[in-house]
């Protein structure tokens, strides 16, 4: 299923069976309870904490994690939800049996790191991803390392044995969100009960440049993931705490990640593919991420549907318009990337792309060259809480008449009119699949770039 990377980012709209469907459909609440980092199936929960720890879990002599707020604000426009039951195995060998319950899970002897570098952390992390590990909190895979969250870290660090959300930090130096590179962790110890609700994640990089939205690799039910989700996560935003693995060679740790780079959404790598990737008759990945990146810095506009991997008219004016904004003219700004114009979308550096200006046409007679003004300014996004089954806002009459403006209009018998029905979600849901949505990403269902595209 090609679902944009940058449509949405919800967690559960690349899941297409029967329960995420459902939930979709109903505006989700609490989920279920279960073991390890994130509980039940994906779409039933979407909780994260990160890493803290007391002293005594620790050890004497191992630095202590900070401890997050226990009901830190949710994620604007994320329903808050309970904290689940989330037990976790502790501290043990490669293959081992874990310490017996009411043991701190302290790791014996001294702490070591072993040297790795970024890029092998992200492989190492893909490889749990590839191979659809199911999550356990008992459980080792075949290289060692315990099938929960922490044990999906220890793994990915190579660190020589399973460790647990208690006892990761001390692997660690504390970081900030600005210092994040790929590699690096966000973690959560809930040192009142640390078999409730603790879980840790992989940051993989960057989805856009405004460090919105970043690309994460965990181990969950059912299995281990990597999607796009919304910095530090879908809820309890502030509790999250940044940790830099202490071995990470200093050749790959550059201070502004470029040596490693983001890890984009799509899987698609950072370095130049080639002139010859993109172009009339291209077909390939390369140009979708291209699509994606010039998406996010505002050429949406020029895109009726996709991006996908064949190249088309848009891609090139896309990348022209780009091309331009960075004061290229001629030959500079011929609408194909060359390395310095992909360097500047994947690092997210150089000149956004316009909004676009319309030409008002002098009066006969009138002196001077036309007017331009601005094209009208798209409303902001009023948030997903207000766009589900039981709401009655203004915000409702204001997507359904646009809907009917855009020629959507066939699914109304009445209104539209401010409370939600079936009618909206099939009527957005329409609009979705125009742009060549598929799936969860055609849920029915506004999201920000939904709403976007819609009054653009």
């Amino acid at each position: 299923m090609d679902t944009p990377a940058f449509e949405e980012f919800d967690p559960e709209s690349d899941c297409e069976c029967p329960g995420c469907v459902h939930w979709r459909r109903v505006a989700p609440r609490a989920g279920t309870g279960g073991t390890g980092g994130i509980v039940g199936h994906p779409a039933a929960h979407r909780t994260l904490v990160v890493a803290a720890a007391s002293a005594a879990a620790l050890g004497a002599g191992h630095a202590v994690p900070a401890v997050a707020a226990p009901h830190a604000p949710a994620l604007p426009g994320v329903p808050a939800r309970e904290e689940p039951d989330t037990p976790q195995g502790t501290a043990a060998p490669l293959h081992g049996t874990s310490v017996p319950p009411g043991k701190s899970g302290q790791s014996s002897g001294p702490v070591k790191t072993p040297p790795t570098t970024r890029a092998d952390i992200i492989r190492r992390a893909k490889e749990w991803v590839t191979a659809k590990v199911p999550y356990s909190m008992t459980a080792y895979w075949s290289d060692g390392y315990r099938q929960d969250c922490s044990g999906y870290v220890s793994k990915a660090w190579n660190l020589p044995g399973n460790e647990w959300t208690g006892s990761l930090a001390q692997f660690g130096t504390r970081i900030s969100k600005e210092e994040l590179q790929p590699g690096d962790i966000l973690l959560f110890h809930n040192p009142s009960d640390p078999q409730k609700g603790s879980h840790v994640v992989i940051f993989g990089g960057w989805t856009d440049y405004t460090h919105t939205y970043y690309t994460v690799y965990e181990q969950t039910r059912p299995t281990t993931r990597r999607q796009s989700t919304p910095y530090a996560y879908w809820s309890h935003s502030s509790s999250y705490v940044p940790y830099r693995y202490k071995g990470v060679t200093a050749a790959d740790s550059s201070k502004d990640g470029s040596a490693a780079g983001p890890e984009p959404a799509d899987g698609g790598g950072t370095a130049y593919p080639g002139r010859a990737s993109f172009g009339p008759g291209a077909d390939n990945a390369h140009v979708t991420r291209l699509g994606q990146l010039l998406v996010a810095r505002g050429g949406a506009r020029f895109y009726t549907s996709g991006p996908g991997p064949r190249w088309t008219d848009a891609d090139l004016r896309a990348t022209r318009a780009f091309q331009q904004a960075q004061g290229w003219t001629g030959a500079d700004a011929d609408g194909l990337p060359g390395p310095v114009t992909w360097s500047l979308l994947v690092t997210g550096k150089g000149k956004n792309i316009p909004a676009a200006q319309v030409t008002t046409p002098t009066a006969p007679g009138a002196g001077g060259p036309p007017a331009s003004t601005p094209a009208p300014q798209v409303p902001a996004f009023p948030g997903r809480a207000l766009f589900r089954p039981g709401a009655n806002n203004a915000h409702v009459t204001q997507l359904g008449k646009q809907l009917v403006k855009k020629g959507f209009g066939r699914f109304y018998t009445t209104g539209p009119g401010p409370r939600w029905s079936e009618a909206d979600r099939r009527a957005v849901e329409a609009f979705q699949r125009t742009q060549g949505w598929r799936g969860g990403a055609a849920d029915g269902y506004p999201g920000p770039e939904t709403w976007r595209r819609l009054f653009s």
